[in-house]
């Protein structure tokens, strides 16, 4: 059962029916471009105008744009930049340039819209951005992760030119502690309604009885009267189940509408499907605004019916049945694409996580893009939807701590409102590893955070991520928070009902593990603690600032990857882990900083190569067979090489180099892996892994010889041409034989013919400070990355890669 249920709102109409196999709860109006005779949702992000840089009077509509930059949004000019030490964003902000940026954009309101109401809608600018129509300001925003908008009628001419203009300030630095982004990287909407419509962000549903025989739902609809006048509205609401077949339809009884008005709709639903990690089934609802017989509005709502519990001492169950959240904490960005949002690119690095067998993301620390959650909802994974890094006392100088009395109410009631209905979020965070955990402040800010919460979801609970989780966290003391969320002392797990009788538990933030790709210190079984303070500067570590992938490697303050997920396994209370992180990320170069300019937490990295810690959890969290072994088989001639497997569904594995057994291992106890120290000599090495003494999977690693020639893989050749849509091409050094040549780094040239471009590149080298926007990229540890990005027409795509003394390759892609 849901923790809370939400109380009815007085102003409305509610009306009772029962249906038969019906469905879920919702999210808000769907974003992609939608157009009715009554309410148009209109993709704005093509044809600005930009510059880099202050200019003085550019919000004056008369102003000439000619020679800026052409281009489309969404759009990160930080990531266009030039890595440098002297950046003030600081390497652990990334390393990449700020400043002052506008964006212009001349467009015409057809003369049949006059009446109307017309409004922009930003999902995202970071940071400090203020926003003009026609010469007229309509305000300010400084919370770069938060969505809004405004309301542009007032001031437009229809049948005429229009000029909206955006300043975007994020020229005082350092203002995160990991890589921002600057500029409008989040999409833009354009949407036109009647003067009497469903609100923005105008439906709310809650499930606040479900069960598998049934379930109650509760839809409240926001509508509001424009027209100046009071009028009578019915609503005409229709179900559809996933394959778009409508349920059913209903209606409400007439009521009337002065200025604004909620309207409840009060459903059982029979044998209702749910929605699960495993099974995330969408059905959509479709409102009507209806006066008389005529269609005025028209707003469609997804839905998603489940169920959850997080209980004190069998922690966390969906739909009733028992199971561990599995998730992973990220950033923002998408690697070499920068801050900028695309809908392929996070839904990549989804599939590669729920492969891995994640199915809980932590959208750390702000806000996430409304892309992220329509994902998640689709695909089934539950969401801790984060609001704030920091209260009122600062991480970083200029961070959002100058806004936050100002604006935390605001901006926190407007995640709330957009995020609510999304079926995949189940925690709140108001906060991560806040700096007033031990002030008396916290007493006073953090039950009002969590009352404006609830004063606007009860159905969910509210968290903070605790770095300082004793007795006198004085976040905790306060009473406001529903789960007590711990980042990292792992150690202190089993005493958890100890220090705190009865309450609820979520390791909000774990491990901290570090690893560079491809990279392998030995002993493997020595523990190296990177940094060994965190208050401290790093000056030993690896001379080219790599680390060791063999999961040996943690921060003064973490653990490694094994470490945390044995005792997280071991005790039923603990509800689940979000690992720091899933994916390398730009900015916070631990252990190091500069030259390195990115992360070294992911379980992939920055370019979406896995690091071996990934089959770890693959073996741990799928059914999927799993046998890997590593490292690569190119040493030194007798040197001493540790090699460990991960497997899975197998008594045993054997290893053999070169034909010859080197002796058969099995986990014992508790371990996670097995480990032989092997001479090493060229050749191949070969694992054997066998259940009940039948032959289960084989691996082989061959050694490879000089680097000979290219393979392209693409993981889509059909792409769509909407000038958004990407294709990830694999760049992979082979030598003669086929093998990747392990530690190859030739320099690969990349020519691509027809209606695409080559959106960015990358290898996963967290020191690597040639541009992302290049048609060239090293490779690091025999990979580099190319992404294309479809243009607006269809047709067929030929990407080449060519390098010096080796045999070139193509891809052909299509657009359609």
């Amino acid at each position: 059962m849901p923790l809370f249920k939400t109380p009815l709102l007085a102003a409305r109409v509610i009306f009772l029916l029962s249906i038969i196999t019906f469905t879920q709860k919702s999210f808000s109006q769907p974003r992609n471009s939608v157009a009715n005779f009554h309410r148009s949702i209109a993709d704005f992000d093509k044809g600005w105008h930009f510059h880099l840089g202050d200019v003085s009077g550019a919000e004056n509509p008369t102003i000439s744009d000619a020679a800026w930059r052409t281009l489309d949004l969404p759009h990160d000019w930080s990531v266009e930049g030039t890595f440098s030490k002297e950046n003030p964003a600081t390497p652990e902000g990334g390393a990449l340039p700020g400043g002052i940026g506008w964006y212009r954009k001349s467009f015409t309101v057809p003369a049949s819209s006059k009446g109307k109401e017309v409004y922009i809608d930003f999902d995202g600018v970071y940071q400090k951005s203020t926003v003009w129509i026609n010469g007229h300001e309509l305000g300010f925003r400084p919370n770069g992760y938060i969505s809004f908008r405004y309301d542009l009628t007032p001031y437009l001419k229809f049948g005429g030119q229009n000029v909206i203009a955006v300043k975007v300030d994020n020229s005082v630095q350092p203002n995160s502690r990991w890589y921002s982004g600057s500029g409008i990287y989040r999409n833009v909407w354009l949407v036109t309604t009647n003067k009497i419509a469903i609100d923005h962000w105008g439906t709310y549903v809650t499930t606040p009885e479900v069960s598998e025989q049934s379930a109650l739902i509760h839809l409240e609809t926001h509508i509001k009267n424009l027209n100046g006048n009071p009028a009578k509205v019915t609503l005409a609401t229709t179900v559809y189940n996933a394959a778009g077949k409508p349920v059913i339809t209903l209606n409400t009884a007439e009521t009337d509408v002065s200025t604004s008005n909620y309207v409840a709709q009060e459903i059982t639903v029979t044998k209702p499907e749910l929605w699960s990690v495993d099974h995330p089934y969408l059905y959509k609802v479709v409102t009507k605004v209806m006066s008389g017989k005529a269609v005025i509005d028209e707003y469609t709502t997804p839905l998603g019916i489940r169920y959850f519990n997080f209980d004190a001492d069998k922690g966390f169950s969906l739909n009733g049945k028992p199971m561990k959240i599995l998730g992973v904490c990220d950033h923002h960005d998408l690697g070499s694409l920068g801050a900028v949002v695309n809908y392929r690119a996070l839904e990549r690095q989804l599939q590669m996580l729920k492969a891995m067998g994640c199915n809980g993301i932590r959208t750390s620390h702000n806000p996430p893009a409304p892309e992220l959650l329509e994902l998640c909802d689709k695909m089934g994974f539950i969401v801790m939807d984060e609001a704030f890094d920091c209260w009122e006392v600062r991480k970083a100088k200029y961070d959002y701590h100058l806004f936050f009395k100002e604006w935390h109410k605001r901006d926190l009631e407007d995640q709330i409102l957009r995020d609510r209905n999304h079926p995949s979020v189940m925690i709140w965070s108001i906060g991560n590893e806040i700096p007033q955990q031990g002030d008396t402040s916290a007493l006073r800010i953090a039950p009002e955070l969590a009352g404006i919460v609830h004063s606007l979801d009860k159905t969910r609970p509210i968290t903070t991520a605790n770095d300082r989780p004793d007795t006198t966290n004085k976040i905790i003391k306060s009473g406001a928070i529903d789960l007590i969320g711990y980042n990292y002392h792992e150690f202190d797990y089993a005493k958890f009902h100890d220090r705190y009788p009865g309450k609820k538990f979520i390791a909000t933030e774990t491990t901290s593990g570090l690893e560079t790709r491809g990279h392998y210190d030995m002993p493997s079984d020595s523990i190296r603690v990177w940094p060994p303070r965190w208050d401290k500067p790093f000056t030993t570590g690896n001379a080219d600032h790599t680390v060791s992938a063999y999961d040996n490697v943690r921060p003064a303050w973490g653990s490694t990857h094994e470490a945390t997920w044995k005792v997280m396994k071991k005790y039923d209370f603990l509800s689940g882990l979000f690992i720091w992180t899933g994916f390398d990320y730009l900015g916070e170069p631990t252990p190091y900083s500069w030259p390195s300019r990115s992360s070294y937490f992911g379980i992939i990295d920055l370019a979406g190569f896995p690091k071996d810690i990934y089959y770890m959890y693959q073996s741990e969290w799928t059914d999927k067979t799993v046998l890997h072994i590593f490292p690569h088989w190119n040493w030194t001639p007798g040197k001493t090489v540790d090699v460990w497997a991960f497997y899975n569904h197998a008594d045993e594995v054997e290893l053999f180099l070169n034909g010859k057994s080197l002796g058969v291992k099995k986990k014992e106890g508790d371990d996670l892996h097995i480990m032989w120290r092997v001479k090493y000599e060229p050749g191949t090495l070969k694992a054997v892994s066998r259940k009940d003494g039948k032959v289960v999977l084989t691996r082989e690693i061959h050694t490879a010889g000089k680097p000979a020639k290219i393979e392209l893989v693409a993981d889509r050749k059909n792409i769509k041409a909407d000038g958004k849509d990407l294709s990830f091409i694999t760049v992979k050094i082979l030598d003669k034989d086929g093998n990747v040549v392990p530690d190859a780094d030739n320099l690969v040239n990349f020519k691509i013919n027809g209606n695409a471009s080559i959106a960015s590149v990358d290898n996963g080298l967290e020191t690597d400070h040639d541009p992302f926007k290049a048609d060239y990229r090293h490779a690091f540890n025999g990979l580099a990355l190319a992404i294309v990005q479809s243009k607006d027409k269809p047709g067929s795509i030929t990407f080449t890669a060519t390098s010096q003394g080796l045999q070139g390759a193509t891809v052909v892609l299509q657009t359609k």
